[in-house]
């Protein structure tokens, strides 16, 4: 089931998206909350020919979200790398379900070495593991030519200068309104929303 970008509408992707399963009992220390549907969906279409024909790598894939999507818009080799178990169980069988084949690992970010055209990722925040955001970005340019990467817009300097100091150069920046639903017993709100930049980066 490999559906190119000129077949697919942006809100078809989503459709499709929309139907992979959500981590059980997700891990607050992890970050691991959703990526909004609607912001996944414009991404992998603002990264498509970054993405077709290539082998894309998804740092932190979580239930898979972006995997899926770089191979739905014809990603040539997927590899999804996640430390949680439950997640990638998640992603590989409904990737599985739905006839897609995507290499998944278990494994720390840190520990995956292999080089790849693309990095598509939405690593965590640092709100719960202060600076967890810099491990994600440095791997994702020791890998990847290109990255896709998103971040809390309030930290957009740094990952500019990170970026720079590292070889590589934001090319392109896209902000978006990212709202994060109670998940965690922590959390005092239904919903609570904030502001996150998509940065383009090549090395």
């Amino acid at each position: 089931m490999c559906l190119m970008k000129s077949k697919m509408k942006k809100k078809e992707l989503e459709m499709l998206l929309q139907k992979i399963p959500m981590i059980p009992k997700p891990s607050p220390n992890l970050e691991q909350y959703s990526t909004p549907v609607d912001i996944a969906a414009d991404i992998l279409f603002d990264a498509y020919h970054d993405i077709a024909g290539k082998k894309v790598a998804d740092l932190g894939c979580g239930n898979g979200i972006f995997s899926v999507g770089a191979k739905l818009l014809g990603a040539k080799k997927v590899v999804g790398i996640d430390a949680d178990e439950k997640a990638v169980d998640v992603a590989k069988k409904y990737s599985e379900k739905i006839g897609l084949k995507i290499d998944y690992r278990v494994m720390d970010v840190k520990d995956f070495d292999e080089k790849c055209d693309t990095v598509i990722q939405n690593p965590p925040f640092g709100a719960q593991t202060r600076h967890a955001d810099r491990i994600f970005l440095q791997k994702a340019l020791e890998i990847g030519s290109i990255v896709y990467t998103l971040h809390l817009s309030k930290t957009g300097d740094f990952v500019r200068k990170f970026a720079d100091n590292l070889g590589g150069k934001v090319v392109f920046e896209k902000k978006y309104k990212f709202q994060i639903r109670h998940t965690f017993n922590f959390h005092t709100k239904e919903k609570k929303e904030f502001t996150v930049t998509l940065f383009k980066v090549i090395r």
